[in-house]
């Protein structure tokens, strides 16, 4: 088990041409959708994905996303989404990513928020027993 300062996961995508503009490139909109990618991996990895969450009847949408971009990446290529649990004492989820080319230089780093709403969607501002019960199992209370 990964001790709680790089409890992580790597996904290694390939760049479809529907991604990209007319100069081979990705447009800038996708990378927020390679962070998603990013989080479902997360999740299969770790035990904590949506359908986890929402079997314990809780949503959790985004309130805050960062995104900075240093390299383009080009149709036909293969990246790495390094995705990075950011442990929190509130409830929210916190995750941090960085995108690698194929020559393993950092392309793009962003960080998502996500809070908690349970079925009537009431904020909580305390962690959902599941989630409690998660970060319990994984050493991260």
């Amino acid at each position: 088990m990964q001790s709680k300062e790089n409890l992580t996961c790597t996904e290694e995508v390939r760049v479809r041409f529907n991604e990209t503009d007319p100069l081979g490139i990705v447009w800038h909109g996708h990378y927020i959708v390679y962070f998603e990618d990013g989080r479902e991996a997360f999740g299969r990895q770790h035990g904590l994905t949506y359908l986890d969450i929402q079997k314990a009847g809780y949503v959790t949408p985004i309130v805050k996303s960062t995104c900075e971009h240093f390299l383009p990446l080009k149709y036909g290529e293969t990246f790495k989404i390094v995705t990075t649990f950011v442990n929190s004492t509130s409830a929210k989820l916190i995750y941090k990513y960085e995108l690698f080319n194929e020559e393993n230089k950092l392309v793009c780093s962003g960080e998502t928020v996500q809070v908690f709403l349970d079925s009537d969607n009431n904020l909580c501002l305390y962690n959902p027993e599941f989630f409690q019960a998660w970060k319990d199992k994984m050493g991260l209370s």
